[in-house]
């Protein structure tokens, strides 16, 4: 059962950043990748050498098991309203959205390629899985919200595949593919420590990395235009509350955003705190519940 605050609206928001970046230019998921490399030639030019402080950040950042944990935890607390992150494989419905079926820790999604991405992926790693047998259908339903050749099994199928290792690391490896190793090496690149690695993280997972408005990488620009990072020579703190202010502006732009607490008292909390390391203990607060990471 799914926390009273995982409402219709969070699930549309997981949905609405998946659809840009599957759709935007017909491109596909792969290749977001490369979307968030676009630093500037100039900006490496005239970089300095980053501190040595930056740099061991940069060598023990959010990719550190024991923060990717707490990363993947504070992601869980806004989109599923829950720290058991872990619980979510298994987690499938149409939300009546128009991109059929939503499911897993990040909203693979039957109408937008990345859920066939996905199982294609798992296909691979465990030959005779149950989901495998959907796979012309998925092919036939991406770009849809229909459930052709899906119904009625799949969604049984699906949570009876999520006990399987083998499709929890399959999801944990697009998750990353997609969001998380993006985010974590443009953060480096960018010169920031643990928590600005989230930050962007965590924009990645809402937005998306296309070219709109609300992206991240109209999120990221817009920041840039306020401060420097600090692999420009900027201070880190005045960076991070640049791109904080340009996340929130984007979030605005949605209704389904516009719930700000992610940011307002989550991630600014720890900004505040000077906790750059994303140091446990964290206290924070995501649609007015409390959360600790002890």
């Amino acid at each position: 059962m799914h926390h009273p605050h995982t409402s219709t609206s969070r699930r549309i928001t997981r949905l609405t950043r998946l659809t840009r970046l599957t759709r935007n230019a017909g491109l596909a998921v792969v290749a977001l990748g490369l979307t968030f490399s676009a630093v500037p030639a100039a900006a490496h030019a005239e970089a300095p050498t980053p501190s040595a402080a930056h740099l061991e950040a940069a060598a023990t950042g959010l990719d550190d098991p024991a923060k990717k944990e707490i990363a993947m935890q504070l992601v869980s607390s806004a989109e599923n309203s829950t720290l058991e992150w872990k619980g979510q494989y298994g987690y499938i419905e149409d939300i009546g959205d128009g991109r059929g079926y939503t499911a897993g820790i990040i909203g693979f999604c039957s109408g937008t390629g990345d859920m066939l991405a996905l199982v294609e992926r798992y296909a691979e790693g465990r030959p005779g899985n149950v989901l495998e047998a959907y796979l012309p259908a998925l092919r036939q339903v991406d770009g849809s919200d229909s459930h052709e050749g899906l119904d009625p099994g799949y969604p049984g199928h699906w949570r009876e595949a999520a006990s399987d290792g083998a499709f929890q690391q399959a999801q944990n490896d697009e998750r990353d593919r997609v969001y998380f190793d993006p985010a974590v090496s443009q953060g480096k690149a960018d010169g920031l420590g643990t928590l600005g690695q989230f930050a962007y993280y965590d924009a990645i997972v809402m937005h998306g990395g296309g070219n709109d408005s609300a992206s991240f990488g109209s999120i990221r620009q817009r920041a840039l235009a306020q401060a420097s990072p600090p692999s420009q020579g900027g201070d880190e703190v005045a960076y991070l509350d640049a791109f904080l202010d340009a996340r929130v502006r984007a979030m605005k732009q949605e209704e389904a955003h516009s719930d700000t607490s992610r940011v307002d008292t989550a991630q600014r909390v720890f900004l505040r705190d000077g906790n750059l390391d994303l140091d446990p203990p964290l206290d924070w607060q995501v649609y007015g519940d409390s959360y600790h990471i002890g």
